[in-house]
């Protein structure tokens, strides 16, 4: 069943998402999504695909399913969607209840996503569910810091952030450990905080 309470959260962030994202952090990090998104092969997931900003980072002639638990998001992604230069749909889904079969995909790909899964390790077994043994997990997120003071400002501000949408203290690495995946590499961006995960199930 899909969470409600959540939907509704980024429904209603869906229409100053690209204001509060699509200038700065989007430009900051698009080498690295770049050359993470350089990896794609096969079939692919997409989650959380938001108002699709990731889109313009993804190399040509992929074959792409995206998700998102947002239909207001999916509703400004279309056009990206659409002119995606290969073959990509998107669907509404929430991770915890996705109705693709078991070994569904090749790999799977997150930008920014695991901050606001509401049960992360949940999510993350549903990922490795619908990927091929073996398959690719490759993540781009932000993280809880394990350098001080930036982890204790986190852990104080996190209830604050909480409520905005995403949590800023997760430990996502462990998280993927947890759901079961083997950790190939882990590239730290900017301190501990933004961090690309590359796992196998």
């Amino acid at each position: 069943m899909t969470d409600a309470i959540t939907r509704n959260k980024w429904d209603k962030a869906a229409g100053i998402f690209d204001l509060m994202n699509g200038a700065g952090p989007e430009k900051r990090w698009r080498p690295v999504k770049e050359a993470l998104y350089a990896k794609m092969a096969g079939k692919i997931l997409f989650l959380a695909v938001g108002t699709g900003l990731d889109i313009g980072c993804f190399p040509s002639g992929k074959d792409i399913t995206g998700i998102d638990i947002s239909p207001k998001m999916l509703e400004k992604a279309a056009p990206r969607v659409a002119a995606y230069d290969g073959n990509m749909t998107a669907r509404v889904m929430d991770v915890h209840d996705m109705d693709f079969a078991d070994a569904s995909f090749d790999q799977v790909f997150t930008s920014c996503t695991f901050c606001s899964v509401p049960d992360p390790v949940a999510g993350l077994k549903q990922l490795k569910r619908v990927l091929k043994p073996g398959g690719g997990l490759y993540m781009f997120e932000h993280t809880g810091s394990r350098v001080f003071p930036f982890s204790l400002m986190m852990n104080l501000l996190n209830p604050v952030f909480r409520g905005l949408g995403p949590e800023i203290n997760r430990d996502t690495v462990a998280n993927v450990r947890a759901a079961g995946f083997e950790i190939r590499s882990v590239n730290n961006i900017t301190l501990d905080m933004v961090k690309t995960i590359e796992a196998v199930a």
